[in-house]
């Protein structure tokens, strides 16, 4: 394959992810945790370099595609590891959210507090096993593949 096409495919597969969260989210009425977020913006970093990447920029500049899903990657695989209880997350999205035994009467009946919460250590919709953010990983891998042959492509 060419590099253009590598780089098309690679670029394609960010925005199909990217895409398919907000579906998800929007569609699918699963609201997404931080961590989620986290993932999303290594791809939208990945779809603009690769089309700047298509519209003729240096080859060197796919070597940063390649860390935008290596990083989104990254963060797919803490996030599941979070979600199969591996390690633990972010405390302020996970376990039992917020602590009870440290509010107040008044905190408990009131109602300003924070609603829809979205915890990182509950797995909303698998695959095969497979969370949403271990799928990330694993796509992440291929389209890792796809940005270095391109890098390393001579056309």
């Amino acid at each position: 394959m060419t590099r253009k096409t590598l780089v098309l495919l690679a670029t394609l597969g960010s925005a199909a992810l990217l895409l398919g969260a907000f579906g998800f989210q929007h569609l699918g009425g699963m609201a997404p945790c931080k961590l989620c977020l986290w993932q999303r913006w290594p791809h939208a970093a990945a779809i603009v370099i690769g089309v700047i990447v298509l519209f003729g920029a240096p080859r060197a500049l796919i070597w940063l595609g390649a860390l935008a899903v290596t990083v989104t990657g990254a963060i797919g695989v803490y996030h599941a590891g979070v979600e199969w209880k591996w390690w633990p997350g972010p405390s302020s999205c996970t376990g039992g959210g917020m602590d009870l035994g440290a509010l107040s009467g008044s905190d408990l009946l009131s109602t300003t507090a924070p609603s829809g919460l979205v915890m990182c250590d509950e797995i909303v919709w698998q695959l095969f096993g497979l969370s949403m953010a271990g799928w990330n990983a694993v796509i992440c891998a291929v389209l890792l593949a796809f940005w270095v042959a391109a890098a390393r492509a001579r056309t």
